[in-house]
């Protein structure tokens, strides 16, 4: 007898699980639409050229050491990402700011999340439906003991049900903890509009709600990092507090560096040094301190224009790269008279696309045609290319017309 002896297995997490079953799968035509990383049109892994230069000139520094950082992280990294985040509004916000550099994005939001329920006594929380997975489970690791749902999407014009979201949260209680895409949503990628948002914000700011804002792809939506950071710049010139969450896993190609920053804005300044103190404790209990390499690769970056302006180029590449595929995988689908409108698929931004195929169209890809992606009918749009399009759009049409 053990004291695990009645430890239940819990279910596989559904994207690593798939990930797997691709590749064990020995069949060569296989495609995997699952996990979001980027993709090269040969199927292959690509670090950023940028990426791999600032590695070069941390490789010969005389400077650069493997010294603990101090608990809230590299602060130069904060900085720059700060200014990446708010872009001019940086210098108005500055002692409004509280940040901790955290293990990528999961890590902010988990930072975020523990600091507002242990500090501020945050209980409930909203999360879109659909949403990443992961939110529901960060929040219930984090102590909150009501988790909810605000409608986001309509399956059947496959297009955002603002009027359910706003209904959702207008009956929401005060305080709540409101969990925010701030671009290409995941997974349906399908974004607010610029008036729509200012509508939000109104809301949440009358029911004194709090906007936790899921910054995972600053620069991979449109190509420009501006753009994409509207939302979140925004709010914040509104005045309102909240918390962002970025990761650099994606606009750096960084996955398994584990580069996030926690962003908290808060209005009195006399209790920054206090929440300091509060965040300090939070980080000491879950990693202690983070880890320096993949942020000095981001702070190398952006604190050099000329890098600066590389990197961009080098987002520019993957955000086009989506982009194409999503007009080819759109065209291909019209062109075979595919059941169904597939308009969605242009209007959508960023890595992912919600294709509206149900679980059992899903199931019938994997086993007769190898293709691998979330039961929801999501894919990752960097796992197609001129390779395996024409592939790909025929199996969607055999499983519409045959399950």
């Amino acid at each position: 007898m053990s004291l695990f002896s009645f430890v239940n297995p819990t279910p596989p997490v559904e994207v690593f699980h798939v990930n797997q079953c691709f590749q064990s799968d020995p069949n060569p035509k296989k495609v995997n639409l699952t996990i979001g990383a980027y993709r090269t049109e040969e199927g292959k892994f690509w670090v950023l050229p940028v990426v791999a230069k600032a590695e070069s000139i941390l490789i010969n520094s005389s400077t650069h050491n493997h010294e603990y950082l101090p608990m809230l992280g590299n602060n130069k990294f904060s900085s720059l990402a700060i200014k990446l985040l708010f872009g001019e509004h940086t210098e108005k916000l500055e002692k409004k700011l509280l940040c901790a550099q955290s293990l990528g994005g999961t890590g902010s939001i988990r930072a975020g999340l523990e600091f507002l329920n242990r500090t501020c006594g945050l209980r409930e929380a909203y999360i879109s439906d659909p949403t990443w997975e992961n939110h529901r489970l960060i929040l219930e690791y984090c102590g909150y003991s009501k988790i909810n749902t605000y409608r986001y999407w309509q399956n059947e014009k496959r297009a955002v049900d603002f009027e359910g979201m706003l209904q959702d949260l207008r009956a929401a209680p005060e305080k709540s903890v409101v969990i925010l895409h701030g671009c290409a949503h995941n997974p349906t990628g399908m974004d607010l509009s610029k008036q729509q948002w200012i509508e939000l914000f109104e809301l949440l700011q009358k029911k004194q709600m709090f906007p936790f804002f899921d910054l995972a792809y600053q620069g991979f939506a449109s190509g420009d990092p501006d753009s994409d950071a509207w939302a979140v710049r925004y709010f914040a010139s509104r005045g309102i507090e909240m918390c962002v969450a970025q990761s650099f896993s994606k606009n750096f190609g960084l996955y398994n560096e584990r580069v996030g920053n926690l962003v908290v804005v808060i209005n009195d300044e006399k209790v920054l040094a206090s929440c300091k103190s509060q965040l300090n404790l939070v980080v000491r209990a879950n990693w202690s301190n983070p880890p320096n390499h993949g942020a000095k690769i981001v702070e190398t970056v952006l604190s050099d224009p000329e890098l600066t302006n590389q990197w961009l180029e080098n987002v520019r590449v993957m955000s086009t790269r989506i982009q194409c595929m999503r007009k080819a995988l759109r065209a291909k689908l019209e062109e075979l008279k595919a059941p169904g409108t597939w308009n969605h698929i242009t209007e959508q931004i960023g890595m992912f696309s919600y294709t509206g195929l149900s679980e059992k169209q899903v199931k019938y890809l994997a086993e007769a045609y190898h293709i691998y992606m979330l039961k929801s009918g999501r894919i990752n749009m960097c796992g197609l290319n001129p390779q395996n399009i024409d592939y790909v759009a025929s199996a969607f049409k055999t499983a519409l017309m045959n399950s």
